[in-house]
């Protein structure tokens, strides 16, 4: 265990505070777990997302000619992320339409919004409870960023740009 951890867990009891229960009836607990369920799905889109976009940035700075849908299909059937999912991501790819982003291909962008709701109740709920969901809450803020028309950056932005005459 690397030194850092080792003191994070140590001074872990000194940092302790409450945790709220996230125990429910036996439906609640189901239909939570049915949210988890979907957001699980939701970040692991993001993430693929998130890779294949920098797959995709990086040919651009090196001049790589990158077949995104050859990889997707090349990954399906080599190794532990062996998955219908990127069937899925290989067809995106292969459809021949410019998308920007896996997130707005029609199936990943329906994928994502029918899963939101959830989402944002498992990183509600793991806030009030004080539990870390730290790939639940950041790939959400991700999605929300991505589909933001302005975003708090614009802010700072603005604010070089008049004070510090920055462009």
């Amino acid at each position: 265990m690397r030194k850092e951890a080792q003191e994070q867990r140590l001074a872990g009891p000194k940092a302790e505070g409450a945790f709220a229960s996230l125990a429910a009836d036996q439906e609640g607990r189901r239909a939570f777990i049915e949210d988890i369920r979907q957001a699980l799905y939701a970040s692991k889109i993001v993430a693929y997302a998130q890779g294949f976009n920098e797959m995709e940035e990086g040919a651009k700075v090196y001049g790589w000619q990158l077949d995104l849908g050859a990889i997707a299909r090349i990954w399906r059937g080599g190794c532990i992320i062996r998955a219908r999912f990127l069937n899925r991501i290989s067809d995106a790819y292969g459809s021949g339409e410019s998308f920007g982003s896996l997130l707005f291909d029609p199936f990943f962008k329906q994928a994502v919004e029918g899963a939101q709701d959830s989402w944002r109740r498992v990183v509600a709920r793991a806030a009030q409870a004080g539990l870390p969901a730290p790939v639940f809450a950041s790939s959400l803020s991700y999605y929300d960023a991505l589909r933001s028309k302005r975003l708090p950056a614009a802010l700072i932005q603005g604010q070089r740009d008049l004070f510090g005459a920055h462009t």
